[in-house]
């Protein structure tokens, strides 16, 4: 049977979601150093780590570029959305502790990952080059959540106060700290809040 290419009009919607941008510190050093099969080896093993949660949090991969995994939570009202990212998100950190150490133990490189989550309305749908066709996600709500996850530092995230807002109807216990507001041009500035650590990774 002949496979189908999607129609880029296939399911197209713009949708209020909750984006997560989760980004591995120095694996592009780890990229440089190690053969090519373990450099894949190694950036599947954290996708599927980061996949596995977001999928148990109610969310869905869209994307996979460089070191970094787009995901979004689009189902249910906007607390749902942000709970389930601000879930998954802790559970990427937590996960990827062990992975890093093993990666540590076995080839003497530091890594750690940075996360950052977003909420706003976003274009899902089907685009692409013909015949190369996939799932995508556009917006400035991805545009920020991709500058939020460079205000991040290793082993932490960060999140917008659209987030926070979305949090509000939510008992989701987080004791997140305010950072100083991100500036982008002719915008107003956004505030945005950090699950930090006591001691911060040196290493990026």
């Amino acid at each position: 049977m002949r496979a189908t290419t999607p129609s880029p009009d296939a399911a197209a919607e713009r949708k209020s979601a909750v984006i997560l941008l989760a980004e591995v510190r120095n694996f592009t050093r780890m990229s440089e150093m190690l053969e090519p099969q373990q450099v894949l080896r190694l950036a599947s093993e954290f996708f599927s780590l980061a996949a596995r949660e977001v999928a148990a949090h109610g969310g869905e991969v869209v994307e996979i570029y460089n070191d970094a995994l787009l995901a979004v939570f689009r189902r249910d009202s906007a607390s749902y959305q942000a709970e389930g990212g601000v879930k998954a998100a802790r559970a990427i950190l937590v996960d990827f502790a062990a992975l890093a150490e093993s990666w540590r133990e076995e080839y003497g490189l530091r890594t750690a990952v940075a996360l950052a989550l977003h909420h706003g309305d976003t274009v899902f749908g089907v685009a692409g080059p013909r015949g190369l066709e996939r799932r995508v996600a556009f917006g400035d709500s991805v545009s920020v959540a991709d500058r939020l996850v460079h205000r991040a530092r290793a082993g932490e995230f960060v999140f917008s106060d659209a987030v926070m807002a979305a949090l509000a109807a939510s008992d989701l216990e987080l004791d997140p700290e305010p950072l100083p507001a991100l500036e982008l041009a002719r915008r107003p500035a956004i505030k945005i809040y950090g699950v930090l650590l006591d001691t911060r990774l040196d290493f990026t």
